[in-house]
């Protein structure tokens, strides 16, 4: 049997088909061996403050690399008031052990009242560079 299915008489079970359930249990345990990345979404009025912000949380080991991306534009809504402001993303690749540390340094440094703060799993990504981004954001 293969899987639960039965072989037909005179059918071959091949090595290939043999290999199939070993191939999905080497990928489960690859992914299971993943790093806990995150990478953290966090806008800012401005390149200045983007910049300090990423060059901050890199410094303190709290993140690996953070890309800034200008020319952003937001709408919402604050306080009752629609909004339409231009920003600057922020995109925070960490480890979910860092992220308590960074939410609260994030929020000691960034000038908004309510600052976005959204982090997302990582699924899957190139084994060197999450390895990468492990090492860079280990405590010292």
């Amino acid at each position: 049997m293969i899987q639960g299915r039965r072989v037909s008489p005179g059918r071959r079970v091949t090595a290939a088909r043999r290999a199939r359930p070993a191939q999905r249990q080497a990928k489960l345990q690859r992914q299971a061996k993943l790093p806990e990345a995150l990478v953290v979404l966090c806008a800012c009025p401005d390149e200045s403050v983007a910049a300090r912000i990423a060059q901050e949380l890199v410094e303190a080991r709290l993140a690996a690399c953070v890309n800034r991306l200008p020319g952003m534009r937001s709408v919402f809504r604050w306080k009752g008031a629609l909004q339409d402001e231009p920003e600057v993303l922020l995109a925070i690749k960490t480890v979910r052990s860092r992220y308590e540390e960074l939410e609260m340094r994030l929020k000691a440094l960034h000038p908004y009242e309510v600052p976005e703060i959204i982090a997302l799993p990582v699924l899957a990504g190139a084994a060197p560079y999450l390895a990468w981004l492990t090492e860079e954001t280990r405590s010292l």
